[in-house]
C-alpha cells in the first residue's frame, strides 16, 4: 500500500458510544463523510482496530482504537482555479463564503473542477486546514451544489478542530429560507425523522426512523404566498445530507425547484436546482470564544421570485 496516497485517522471509542456500530461510530466522529462513503471504506478493508480489519456491524467498545485509511487525491489532480467568491467575513482562523447556486463545495468523484476547494486554493494557498485531507483543505461542512448561502472555511487546524466539534454536537446556529409548494396551516413546527441513504437510488436519501441518522428540522413559517407556495425559515439541530429537502418533503411541503423530492415544476420560473438558502450561520469564534453571526443576503433570484409570489 501507498502510504503517501492515504491519511490515517485514529479514533479513541469514548463511553458514550460503547456499542455503536463502527460505521455509525465513525459517521458520528466525521461529519464530513457520508455513510455510504464510510461502508465503502470498510468494504475496502481500510478501517480496522489494533487487532483486525472490521465489518459494518462491528460493535465499538469503550476504548477500542478505530484505525480508518482515507484515499486522498493526488495534489495535481485538484487545481487552483481563479473562480470569484463572495467573500461575507475574513479573519486569521476563518473565512465566511457566500456560496453561489450550482457550485460543488469540494471534489469528488466526476467533479474535479470548478469546485469551492478549486477556488480555494486559487485565493488562499498554503492557508487552510488540512484535517479533512487533501481534497478538502479547509472544508469543515458542506451546502448542496443547488444550495446558496453562508458556509465557513477554517484556515488552520486549530480553528477547524473548534469549529468541527460545534457542528458535531450541535450548537451552530444555521438558519435557511425557502420556497416550498402548499400553505401552512399553523406558524411552524418540529420535525423530527432519522435520515439514511436511498436503499436503491444512491443519490437520495430517506426518512428511516429505524436505521437512520437522528435529524431535527425546526420550521417557521414567514409567510404563504399566492399560487399555494409558502416563504418559511428552516434552523437545523442536525445537519444531514438533504436534510431540509427530504424533511419538508415528508410534510407534503417539498422545496420549489428541488426535483429530486418534490414534483417536476423547475421550468415553470426557470429555476436550476432548489430555492434552498443558506442565510444565518452562528459560531462560538475559536479565538475570541465569543459568538459570532452572519448572514448571507439572498441571491437575485430568489428575491425576485419572492417578489413575483407575493399576493
Amino acid at each position: 500500500m501507498d502510504s503517501m496516497k492515504y491519511k490515517e485517522i485514529k479514533m479513541v471509542v469514548d463511553e458514550k458510544y460503547n456499542t455503536f456500530r463502527v460505521d455509525k461510530y465513525i459517521a458520528e466522529m466525521n461529519n464530513t463523510l457520508s455513510r455510504s462513503y464510510i461502508q465503502k471504506l470498510i468494504l475496502d478493508k481500510m478501517v480496522s482496530n489494533e487487532d483486525k480489519t472490521l465489518k459494518s456491524n462491528y460493535r465499538v467498545k469503550t476504548g477500542d482504537v478505530v484505525i480508518m485509511l482515507v484515499p486522498t487525491l493526488k495534489e495535481a489532480q485538484i487545481s487552483p482555479e481563479n473562480i470569484l467568491l463572495d467573500v461575507l467575513y475574513e479573519d486569521k482562523d476563518i473565512i465566511i463564503i457566500n456560496k453561489q447556486k450550482s457550485m460543488i463545495v469540494h471534489p469528488a468523484s466526476g467533479h474535479f473542477s470548478s469546485t469551492l476547494v478549486n477556488a480555494l486554493l486559487y485565493h488562499y494557498p498554503n492557508e487552510l486546514s488540512d484535517i479533512n485531507g487533501e481534497n478538502r483543505p479547509g472544508i469543515v461542512h458542506r451546502l448542496d451544489q443547488d444550495t446558496t448561502g453562508a458556509i465557513i472555511v477554517c484556515k488552520n487546524n486549530f480553528a477547524h478542530s473548534h469549529i468541527a466539534k460545534q457542528f458535531k454536537d450541535g450548537t451552530v446556529i444555521r438558519k435557511y429560507r425557502a420556497i416550498v409548494y402548499n400553505h401552512f396551516n399553523e406558524p411552524g413546527g418540529q420535525i423530527n425523522s432519522s435520515i439514511a441513504r436511498h436503499p436503491k437510488e444512491r443519490v437520495k436519501m430517506t426518512i428511516n426512523n429505524e436505521n437512520g441518522r437522528l435529524a431535527v428540522t425546526n420550521y417557521t413559517v414567514i409567510n404563504n404566498m399566492k399560487d399555494n407556495y409558502s416563504y418559511i425559515e428552516c434552523s437545523l439541530k442536525t445537519g444531514r445530507t438533504h436534510q431540509i429537502r427530504i424533511h419538508m418533503a415528508s410534510i407534503a411541503h417539498p422545496v420549489l425547484g428541488d426535483i429530486l423530492y418534490g414534483p417536476n415544476k423547475r421550468s415553470q420560473f426557470n429555476l436550476t436546482g432548489q430555492t434552498l438558502h443558506a442565510y444565518k450561520l452562528g459560531i462560538i469564534h475559536p479565538t475570541t470564544n465569543e459568538y459570532f453571526e452572519i448572514k448571507a443576503p439572498l441571491p437575485d433570484y430568489f428575491k425576485q421570485l419572492l417578489n413575483s409570489l407575493q399576493d
